[in-house]
């Protein structure tokens, strides 16, 4: 089996997910074996200060150090568990020989899977306003639906404040899926991408009024342990 390094910490919660998704998917798929991952949990403010301030140069350059610590501890693959710091994929991508497998791409394929070509997305505003889900979407003749500049406000501030500090509130999944709900309604969407792994820890559904919530943690553990299985 293959060994994956997980950039892990951004942010904690979701990490736990992760490696509970990834040992609970190993004993499925690998007759009770425990996957080999080595996680390194980096430092989330610096990130956020890094991604509100535009300096992506200085998060790229973060990054591949915590990269590079993963490939000397042996690993033969790594992932970042968080789908925020993909904004610097491509960047990281050219600065290590390290395979990386991209969140985003996974659920793109996972998206191109179930035949679906007008999905909404949200996330933090560093994910919902960049250029990384679309260019991947894109290239595939997958839209992605965006919720107007104030819902994306409402859903940062609770990301930032609430989910990332692990609290999980009634009134904020009410809300969350009130802006879903316009989404269905005005925009028709099929689907409902979950750009951010804290979401699924408060929005639980697999479905929401008739569309698939779709959890970009567990799809990404998947093509992991794809990879890890190889």
């Amino acid at each position: 089996m293959k060994t994956l390094g997980l950039i892990g910490g951004i942010g904690p919660e979701s990490t736990i997910d992760y490696y509970r998704l990834l040992v609970a998917g190993c004993r499925e798929r690998a007759g009770g074996k425990y996957p080999p991952v080595v996680i390194n949990s980096v430092d989330l403010q610096r990130l956020i200060k890094w991604m509100t301030a535009d300096e992506l140069e200085l998060a790229t350059d973060y990054l591949v150090v915590e990269i590079e610590k993963l490939e000397k501890a042996g690993v033969d693959f790594a992932a970042m568990a968080s789908n925020t710091p993909h904004r610097v994929f491509d960047r990281i991508q050219k600065r290590t020989s390290l395979p990386l497998v991209s969140i985003v791409e996974a659920t793109c394929r996972r998206v191109q899977s179930l035949g679906m070509k007008m999905v909404g997305l949200l996330g933090t505003k560093f994910t919902m306003q960049a250029r990384f889900y679309p260019e991947v979407f894109s290239r595939e003749g997958i839209n992605l639906i965006m919720p107007g500049e104030a819902e994306q406000n409402y859903i940062h501030e609770k990301y930032m404040g609430e989910l990332l500090n692990n609290v999980f509130l009634p009134e904020t999944r009410a809300q969350l899926l009130k802006i879903v709900d316009g989404m269905i309604e005005s925009r028709q969407i099929e689907g409902l991408i979950l750009g951010g792994t804290e979401l699924p820890l408060l929005l639980r559904d697999e479905s929401h009024n008739g569309i698939p919530l779709l959890d970009t943690t567990r799809i990404h553990v998947d093509e992991l342990l794809t990879h890890m299985l190889e």
